[in-house]
């Protein structure tokens, strides 16, 4: 199956358009096929400079790279490969032009002459009078001599389609079924601008066909423009490709995703520190049901699983808690060597000491189970790098019901028995077996010895287990912590 994204580069990639990527990557990946990307570059007063590479490594970042269209080389320039091309869309005009002409001699389209201020007028009065804004075909009625003589003398003109209005349109689409429109519903599109580019309308018709294009995933806002990209396929006689509307994305009040309430472009995430595993797998489960309760997905799983036929109609709630989670879930799946590899450096950057740690790698897996992104781990791993201080009323707990007159007998009970470990013998084994033999013997419970020694090692009310804790800051840095208590 040939698919395609078709982005327009009027700014950074927005969530929606890479979930409507991943769709149509997914669905050529399943089928064995290729997947394109089509720069869609007409609206040249919206164009936003450095946004087509913006889009380009925004999909090489979340791995789904296209086996055909604009790509970046191995410099990391944009550059273009496949036997369709070019694929930008600016450099197709010629081709518009020839099938617009065509469409007009066929009696498909005509010239419209109408200025702004008119078609201003009449969907004003349109308003007025309660109808739906449409073009009300004063052009239409032109005569041939009066549309040849006003060409003839280079009046300002754009191209229509011609909706046959007395037909109905019908298409099964791939995600809302069966659809019927009819044709006096559907306005008569402009298709070639008066600038010389091509609408969407015209384009994507002719790009999808003649880059054989067989399935075509886009958002649902485009479903009430189906009709007439149907009626183009048709005028041109050509077999429309499979179409596939996907649903929007929407914030948690059900309105549309927008700035006012989320993040909405792809480029926040990245710079936020979310994996690609993690937002891809997030947005593919936006909108579409895996029918198991599996949740991790990755790309190659996604391959496996995906199907149009169950992808909802209806928009997809954009849950952030839900993304952190799996954001979480994929950090604890990094092999631990990567995953040090990857902190080192933050951490290095705050405490120097870090680069030349022996057991940076054990401390680094500490909090591989805690964190959610890589910028969190300098502060996580802080007070193996510095000595905290701790007072009295950290350690003094009442959920654990520990008094402040409590402190210092615990603080006492565990350096005694903390003391008896050799120096050679400790360890994690050894530090449990002489802590659990002092609860047994003191008649404390096990949160009024560990909360006290894990809150005196690292000056935090969370942090990873004290026996862990106290393995890596090793015997004389815990004896020193527990005795500088104030």
């Amino acid at each position: 199956m040939r698919t395609r994204f078709p982005p327009s580069p009027t700014g950074f990639l927005h969530l929606g358009g890479l979930r409507t990527a991943l769709f149509a990557w997914l669905l050529a990946k399943k089928t064995g096929g290729t997947f394109t990307l089509r720069i869609e570059d007409t609206d040249q007063s919206r164009e936003v400079p450095g946004a087509a590479e913006n889009i380009v490594r925004t999909l090489s970042w979340a791995g789904l790279m296209p086996d055909e269209g604009v790509m970046l080389d191995t410099k990391g320039v944009l550059t273009e490969r496949g036997a369709y091309g070019p694929y930008h869309q600016s450099k197709r005009l010629d081709l518009y032009r020839t099938y617009a002409d065509q469409l007009v001699k066929g009696g498909h389209a005509y010239p419209c002459f109408c200025t702004a201020e008119r078609l201003d007028a009449m969907r004003k009065d349109q308003e007025k009078r309660k109808q739906a804004p449409m073009y009300d075909r004063t052009c239409l009625e032109l005569t041939k001599e009066e549309v040849k003589k006003r060409l003839e003398s280079g009046e300002k003109h754009v191209i229509r389609m011609k909706v046959p209005r007395e037909e109905e349109v019908s298409y099964t689409d791939e995600i809302y079924g069966p659809l019927t429109f009819k044709g006096h519903t559907i306005d008569d599109q402009v298709l070639m601008k008066s600038d010389g580019f091509p609408t969407y309308h015209l384009a994507h018709v002719v790009d999808d066909h003649l880059m054989k294009m067989d399935m075509v995933n886009r958002g649902e806002e485009w479903l009430s423009s189906l009709p007439k990209h149907l009626i183009l396929f048709k005028a041109l006689g050509w077999k429309p490709p499979r179409y596939a509307h996907v649903p929007l994305l929407l914030n948690k009040d059900r309105s549309k995703l927008s700035k006012r309430q989320n993040d909405v472009a792809a480029e926040d995430y990245i710079k936020k520190g979310y994996l690609s595993e993690a937002l891809l797998n997030f947005l593919a489960l936006l909108g579409w049901n895996p029918g198991t309760t599996q949740e991790l997905f990755t790309l190659p799983e996604l391959i496996e699983s995906f199907s149009l036929d169950r992808v909802h109609k209806s928009g997809a709630v954009f849950d952030l808690e839900k993304l952190d989670w799996l954001q979480g879930q994929w950090m604890r799946k990094i092999p631990p060597n990567e995953f040090a590899s990857r902190i080192k450096p933050l951490v290095t950057e705050k405490f120097p000491a870090a680069a030349t740690d022996p057991k940076f790698l054990e401390r680094a897996a500490l909090i591989q189970e805690r964190i959610t992104f890589f910028p969190e781990a300098p502060d996580m791993l802080s007070y193996f790098y510095e000595t905290p201080t701790v007072s009295v009323d950290l350690i003094a707990n009442p959920k654990q019901k520990i008094t402040k007159d409590d402190v210092p007998k615990i603080l006492k009970i565990i350096h005694e028995a903390l003391s008896a470990v050799a120096d050679v013998d400790w360890s994690q084994t050894t530090i449990t077996a002489a802590l659990e033999s002092a609860i047994a013997t003191s008649g404390l419970k096990k949160g009024q010895i560990l909360w006290p020694l894990r809150a005196a090692l690292t000056g935090r009310e969370y942090s990873p287990g004290a026996y862990e804790v106290a393995a890596l800051l090793g015997k004389e840095e815990t004896m020193k912590r527990l005795s500088a208590v104030a």
